[in-house]
């Protein structure tokens, strides 16, 4: 005891009682550490009841594998010797060079990425090439004033008179590197082959390829076509599109085409005016917060209706359009341009020079659509923005709600979505593909699953609990371990709610469920003046009172919201009562009280206060195999990000680890921040200048002991989510390794068995059912035919899919020193998933 006091006040003592095994003067973070590497497949499994399962893996044959791929390095250059940037200036250029110097290139068809690098099937005829492409595009020139003169706006022009503006590049293209396409062969054979994924690479640029030739946006290996059809409004000027995710993947069953369903954000396109009034939801123009639509408009694009051009926004006006003035050159008598120049808002000159009807731009900013000096005004009302322009922040609760009701399918149309999709877009005309003899089957694949068994459940009064169709309830049953509740509150933040009657029936109900609640020791109703204030504020009164009408914290506080979905007192009320106070919290939204709602309250209740709701029967009679004998510590960890654009945010790295062994159902977290989109965990680990170490793990294994009567961890499991497969070597070389050096530190030797896991939900495989429309059945595993050649990995999707298709969890098994048969570990993961 003496030594755990030691630990627990920051010191390192060996986790006690065995004393410290490490060879003496060796510090711990010294000594060698085994490098690892992804371990290969140990079979498959053989429980569970047979089931025939489609899936949106497409076959793909290749009729060569002789053909090579040539990597040439692209490098684009203006006049002035700069590397050429701009969105999409690339393709562009590089499509104008192949009409141009076709020839040249001996008529060989390429894959270009957009950047730097271009492929083709055998070589070009010179390893090195240099091209002047020059690039045309049409302006129409101005009747009256100059539309590149100095602040000046866009008329009309004549549509009769065009004046062509070109830019002229200069194009290297140098040979790089070869990548035989016999490597995918090797790979499918389960052999280790360097470049493998390079081969894989330039099959997936062939695709983006021909959806950029087609005028899709491209978000990584997915393509979005510009059709109306395929938008779904989530409100705020933003809308969902459906596009098409297509990759080519190595699997048991030969090289596949995985084609699935995507959705990414963009702006809603239409008149900019509507855009402004839907993303700032206001009624009209007049209460637009003009300094966040000029932040907002920043570098898109949009399409004045009086010229068939796109421009993008740099900013407003200073002024009003019918206030700002911009001087504009008249032409005198004899039709020389040596006229007068004139003042002139930009108003006046759309409605009198143009003959432009503005009916509600007078008393509104312009568009500035030039350069930094040389600004060119447009009305906001002759604006639309053009479509497929990316939404790139996070979205609102409420936009994220709405993007999932309405873009969900279910399995039989997003089947047939997928189909279709397939023989309509005729990969197998493409001619690169086609040099290489590939094709590509119209079929979803046939997959061999397995349904493995429920796992059965413990609860109050050592009943059993069996779920169906992966769901449980406790009605007529009591809670495993009931807490016991005797100092609590009620805060009210709706003005609809009796909580004294919310109160009586949470009571009543627990008394059912075995948790004994006392009355609370007081309700709190919110002021009507506070229900004014902003969110923060509201939270900050409300704690005040409790403040002042109780002697001391409570143990507990349910909490009353407005709103059912998305309240925007639900964050700061949170971070108050649990970062600034440490009182557990519920928060409730009721529309109907009645048995089955109070029981799912209570559920998360006596979770939150220490008490254990069901044990899965395993567990409890300590039958699991190979943890039973063993004490074994359970890790999950995940990095979470700000949103896409905020590197000011920095990424939350949390870990949760096991308790109480032999159970594998009681978990306590540890977080911590580190550097901004930082995926791999630097705190595991972190020795201090005092000697002491400072990270995650060494909390969660001194808790572990503490609970598992003095047993210390003999083998580790780490569960890895949101983690790609580039990443997995980084997984076992830098996370593994500082776990290890986190286990030595506290005077170990003895390093524990360690199996690791990386589950992976951002992925686009589904399983459909083949003879039914419903999702497939919880429990459903498949460690066959699509997956990886080599690697050991299985899908299982656990859950019952009420809504939409169900998305199945990608297991990739990077180590497994425990030793786990297939059987074992799909059982054991299946059974995690209902603690």
């Amino acid at each position: 005891m003496e030594k755990m006091a030691k630990a627990e006040a920051g010191q390192s003592p060996p986790l006690p009682p065995s004393p410290p095994l490490m060879p003496p003067n060796v510090k711990p973070e010294h000594v060698d550490l085994p490098r690892h590497s992804i371990m290969s497949r140990r079979g498959v499994g053989n429980c569970g009841r047979r089931i025939s399962l489609l899936t949106n893996h497409f076959k793909v044959s290749v009729n060569t594998t002789d053909a090579v791929f040539y990597q040439y390095t692209v490098t684009i250059s203006g006049e002035d010797k700069r590397i050429a940037k701009g969105k999409g200036i690339g393709r562009k250029v590089v499509d104008k060079l192949y009409q141009t110097y076709s020839a040249e290139l001996a008529g060989k068809r390429f894959a270009y990425d957009g950047e730097k690098s271009l492929y083709t099937v055998g070589p070009l005829p010179q390893n090195k090439f240099e091209f002047t492409v020059v690039l045309e595009e049409s302006r129409a020139k101005q009747q009256n004033g100059s539309p590149r003169g100095r602040d000046s706006p866009i008329g009309p022009g004549k549509r009769s008179k065009h004046s062509f503006q070109s830019k002229t590049f200069m194009v290297e293209i140098s040979f790089a590197t070869k990548i035989p396409l016999r490597s995918i062969a090797l790979a499918l054979k389960g052999n280790e082959v360097d470049n493998t994924q390079d081969a894989l690479r330039v099959l997936d640029i062939v695709l983006r390829q021909q959806a950029a030739n087609w005028g899709c946006l491209l978000v990584r290996q997915s393509f979005f076509h510009d059709d109306s059809r395929n938008l779904v409004d989530v409100g705020g000027g933003v809308s969902g599109i459906r596009g098409f995710h297509s990759s080519f993947r190595p699997t048991q069953g030969g090289l596949s085409l995985n084609m699935d369903v995507s959705t990414t954000m963009i702006l809603k396109p239409g008149p900019v005016i509507d855009f402004l009034i839907a993303n700032q939801n206001v009624r009209e123009p007049r209460f637009i917060d003009w300094t966040k639509a000029k932040k907002m408009l920043r570098n898109l694009r949009v399409r004045p209706r009086h010229r068939n051009m796109e421009f993008k926004i740099i900013g407003l006006s200073e002024k009003p359009c019918n206030q700002q003035f911009f001087p504009m050159k008249v032409k005198n008598t004899e039709g020389t341009n040596e006229g007068e120049t004139l003042e002139i808002t930009v108003y006046d000159y759309f409605t009198q020079h143009c003959r432009i009807e503005l009916t509600y731009s007078a008393y509104l900013p312009c568009l500035d659509v030039g350069k930094p000096k040389r600004p060119n005004y447009l009305p906001l009302e002759l604006c639309s923005l053009v479509s497929l322009q990316r939404y790139t922040k996070a979205l609102s609760s409420m936009q994220r709600a709405s993007l999932v009701e309405k873009s969900r399918q279910k399995p039989q149309d997003r089947m047939q979505t997928l189909t279709d999709a397939l023989r309509s877009y005729s990969y197998d005309e493409d001619p690169v593909l086609a040099a290489c003899g590939i094709s590509i089957g119209k079929q979803l694949t046939q997959v061999d699953g397995r349904i493995l068994e429920i796992p059965k459940l413990k609860v109050g009064k050592s009943e059993d609990c069996i779920p169906r169709n992966g769901r449980w309830n406790f009605n007529n049953k009591r809670f495993l371990e009931a807490t016991r509740i005797d100092r609590w509150i009620v805060v009210n933040f709706s003005a609809r709610c009796d909580t004294s009657h919310i109160s009586r029936e949470l009571i009543n109900c627990g008394r059912n469920k075995g948790i004994h609640i006392e009355r609370p020791f007081t309700l709190i109703e919110e002021d009507q003046q506070t229900r004014r204030g902003n969110p923060v504020v509201r939270v900050e009164r409300m704690f005040e009172l409790i403040t002042e009408k109780l002697p001391g914290p409570p143990q507990f506080i349910l909490c009353v919201l407005p709103e059912r979905k998305n309240s925007d007192i639900y964050g700061p009320w949170k971070k108050k009562s649990l970062s600034d106070f440490g009182i557990a919290t519920q928060c409730i939204s009721p529309t109907k009280i009645n048995d089955q709602y109070l029981t799912n309250v209570l559920l998360k209740i006596n979770s939150k206060l220490g008490g254990i709701n069901s044990l899965l029967a395993l567990e409890q009679s300590s039958l699991i195999p190979l943890i039973k004998d063993t004490p074994t510590m359970i890790l999950g960890m995940d990095v979470s990000h700000g949103s896409p654009g905020r590197s000011d945010i920095p990424s939350v790295a949390a870990v949760v680890g096991s308790q109480s062994w032999p159970l594998i159902s009681r978990y306590r977290a540890a977080v911590r921040t580190q550097s901004s989109k930082v995926e791999m965990i630097d705190a595991l680990y972190k020795p201090l200048a005092n000697g002491n170490d400072d990270g995650i793990i060494r909390e969660l294994l001194l808790d572990f002991y503490r609970t598992s009567k003095q047993r210390k961890p003999k083998q580790i499991i780490i569960f890895r989510d949101g983690v790609s497969e580039s990443q997995f070597n980084q997984v076992l070389n830098i996370e593994l390794e500082q776990i290890i050096k986190a286990y030595q530190h506290l005077g170990e030797a003895d390093i524990p068995k360690f199996t690791v896991i990386v589950a992976q939900k951002n992925h686009h495989t589904k399983l459909f059912q083949a003879s039914g429309p419903e999702n497939v059945p919880p429990g459903t595993v498949v460690d066959t035919r699509i997956v990886h050649p080599r690697n050991y990995d299985f899908y299982m999707c656990a859950h019952a899919g009420m809504i939409g298709t169900s998305r199945p969890a990608h297991y990739h098994v990077l180590l497994d020193e425990i030793g786990f048969s297939p059987d074992d570990l799909q059982n054991l993961i299946h059974s995690l998933s209902y603690v």
